[in-house]
């Protein structure tokens, strides 16, 4: 009872934390001459990856480096799996082109840039003090190349939300406020959330890895499936689009980096980890060119998708965990019918948007 309790509170929090920091950080982009997906690839992303960053840095420190690597590649999956599938099931989510040719890209090659580290089954000092220098070189850029846009980004503002933007000392001072206290609720929600939630799941005997991968990664990601939805709903579905492809770049570069710089030897790579999780992480983000290249949108459909495979990925490692009998014939179903039939659907929308495009 009182572990329900203390889910319960985590929630709350995570649900008034989420509105605070999206209503902060959609104005604050006005007054600062940003544009709403800039903000939601920076101060939402970033921000709401606290608890992630929280959580590896201890399980580093600490000596659980299953759950600090579980922790990032599974709220990678579930950010872009189950975060963008919700979203898009409530509306359909308009791609930028900025993200397909640019921060999509540069999220597959962290991805891809992890897994050649964690070659040696681990990720070392220097490997990590690369990631973190990396992750620098990102933000300079993004900032750089979105102040070169202010005005068409003010005029954009105006228009969407019919005033213009907010000005003044007073006004800004309120919007940080906001964003403070909005991710003030997320870090200490998703602390009560994953404390509860890891307690229920070590009473059943589950693996650290099991765990990071779903119940921690689960409970750190809140704060950007609060972000994101609120986004959604409030019509700045660049903000929730940007704020999982910031976070996933930002949980890769800045939260393992930062993780490996910090233990003693580096954060270690399960065998585990290394030939199932860190691959599925990285085709999760190379599907999304392809879903982002038709018509620059997730559809209503695309975003069911994305949540059913959560779904399987998830009974997977608990099949796996609890050594289902079942879980032979899932693999099979996985690799020979569900897998080819969503590359030949995903084929086939490709074709047809090039076809009305041309």
């Amino acid at each position: 009872m009182v572990i329900l309790i203390w889910l319960a509170l985590g929630l709350t929090l995570l649900a008034f934390g989420g509105e605070a920091l999206v209503r902060g950080a959609s104005r604050l982009a006005g007054q600062l001459g940003l544009s709403p997906l800039v903000v939601g690839l920076t101060v939402v992303a970033f921000g709401t990856s606290a608890p992630e960053m929280a959580v590896s840095l201890h399980a580093a420190v600490t000596g659980q480096p299953d759950i600090a690597l579980g922790n990032v590649v599974g709220s990678n999956i579930l950010n872009i799996l189950f975060i963008l599938g919700a979203c898009a099931l409530l509306l359909p989510l308009v791609i930028a082109t900025r993200l397909v040719h640019q921060d999509v890209p540069i999220m597959i090659g962290a991805s891809a840039l992890v897994f050649a580290l964690a070659y040696d089954g681990r990720i070392g000092r220097l490997d990590g003090l690369l990631l973190f220098l990396l992750l620098l070189g990102y933000i300079v850029f993004t900032v750089h190349h979105s102040r070169r846009e202010t005005r068409e980004i003010r005029a954009v503002y105006e228009s969407e939300y019919s005033t213009p933007p907010p000005s003044g000392m007073s006004d800004l001072v309120r919007q940080i406020l906001n964003i403070g206290a909005g991710l003030l609720m997320l870090v200490i929600g998703a602390r009560w959330l994953v404390w509860s939630a890891s307690e229920a799941a070590r009473a059943i005997g589950v693996s650290e890895l099991v765990i990071g991968l779903t119940v921690v990664a689960a409970g750190t990601s809140t704060p950007e499936i609060a972000a994101s939805v609120v986004a959604t709903i409030r019509g700045e579905r660049d903000i929730a689009i940007g704020n999982v492809v910031g976070s996933n770049i930002f949980n890769l570069l800045g939260i393992l980096g930062v993780s490996a710089l910090v233990a003693d030897q580096g954060v270690a790579v399960a065998p585990a980890a290394y030939s199932f999780d860190i691959p599925v992480m990285i085709a999760v983000s190379v599907a999304c060119l392809p879903v982002f290249f038709t018509g620059h949108k997730l559809s209503r459909w695309e975003g069911a998708l994305f949540i059913g495979y959560y779904v399987l990925y998830s009974s997977y490692l608990v099949m796996t965990a609890t050594k289902h009998h079942g879980i032979v014939i899932f693999k099979t179903a996985m690799w020979f019918f569900v897998i080819p039939l969503t590359v030949i659907t995903l084929a086939i929308g490709v074709i047809r948007s090039r076809n009305v495009t041309s």
